[in-house]
């Protein structure tokens, strides 16, 4: 068996809410030891949309999923938290009062005083299009994330979606393509009205095409798709070139070990409290889109807020005999010392 880790709080789940939680509670001089199933932080901002812009960080007008990651990094630098990507937690077991045992998927056991699960919707995986032999071109010129723009300079590029994301791809992508074709299957899209808007003029200027129907059937070799045949509703087939193609058919999200730990649950999301975000297992939190409370907004500010209010209520754990006494970073010379800034 490998070594015990000991840590003040393990937390599940290395999105922007986790990261955000390693900055508050190392404010508190809370040591944190952070594990994800992805190979890298940052969650579904870094995974699926690294380079699509956010708009509602307070303060940052415009900044990319991956920019958000990369400046959460960098804030929580001073607090030296260590990662173990890659891995997935199995077992929560209570070895105290709240002291917890936590298991992961790679042998590696955690003794820690308290939990914060900040997985956003658990394991997350893109569902497949429902094509005959899609899987031997999948991550050679099927792609069901961008990962980096300019791999998709230059190409003819087909994207399979009618909702936020494939028409988002579809906008930021055109200028770089050298042809983009929009396909779905009806002429009714679920995006925002603002991006549908904005396709259907590129497509009347001719910058794009769009075509109403489902991919059929993929042609290429090794990999390397050549050319995908749409059906229309009548039965009609289209054969359109394209050297890539994004399917966009949205996420299967999967609970997995969590659903196992004696939580309290709402349709698959952990229920808290309020105040403190702490589950019905005293010293295990949720924060971000895991969890779920009356007037709950799915926004990266309100995990950020979360997270903030968390970690009070974690300090009580970790320093059961210290007062708590509230500061600013703005005016708190200790604060500042922790930050390296004063």
């Amino acid at each position: 068996m490998s070594e015990t880790i000991k840590t003040d709080v393990l937390i599940i789940g290395g999105g922007p809410c986790g990261l955000f939680a390693v900055f508050e509670l190392g404010l508190l001089d809370i040591k944190t030891h952070l594990v994800d199933i992805l190979g890298k932080v940052g969650g579904q901002c870094a995974e699926l949309y690294p380079e699509k812009p956010i708009y509602d960080i307070p303060g940052i007008p415009e900044i990319t999923g991956q920019g958000l990651s990369d400046s959460l990094m960098q804030q929580i630098k001073p607090f030296n938290p260590t990662f173990h990507l890659g891995e997935m937690v199995t077992g929560i077991e209570n070895i105290g009062d709240p002291l917890y045992r936590v298991t992961t998927d790679a042998g590696k056991t955690f003794e820690c005083k308290a939990v914060i699960i900040a997985a956003g919707g658990g394991s997350f995986q893109p569902k497949r299009p429902p094509i005959a032999g899609i899987e031997p071109y999948e991550d050679k010129s099927v792609f069901y994330a961008v990962r980096k723009m300019e791999n998709f300079r230059g190409k003819n590029l087909l994207i399979v979606g009618g909702g936020d994301s494939a028409l988002d791809w579809t906008l930021n992508l055109q200028p770089i393509a050298k042809r983009v074709t929009l396909v779905h299957r009806r002429d009714d899209f679920r995006g925002a009205p603002d991006s549908v808007n904005k396709m259907r003029a590129l497509v009347a200027s001719g910058a794009m095409d769009l075509r109403i129907g489902q991919v059929a059937e993929l042609e290429g070799a090794d990999g390397q798709l050549t050319a995908a045949s749409i059906k229309d509703k009548d039965g009609n087939i289209v054969r359109v070139d394209c050297d890539a193609m994004l399917p966009f058919f949205g996420l299967t999200m999967k609970l997995g070990p969590i659903s196992d730990w004696k939580l309290d649950m709402d349709d698959e999301l952990i229920k808290v409290d309020v105040s403190t975000f702490e589950t019905n297992r005293l010293g295990i939190f949720a924060i971000g889109d895991i969890n779920t409370y009356p007037g709950k907004l799915k926004l990266i500010l309100s995990g950020f807020h979360e997270g903030a209010l968390c970690a009070q209520r974690v300090h009580h754990y970790v320093y059961p005999e210290k007062r708590l006494v509230f500061q600013y970073t703005t005016s708190s010379t200790s604060l500042q010392k922790k930050l390296g800034v004063a």
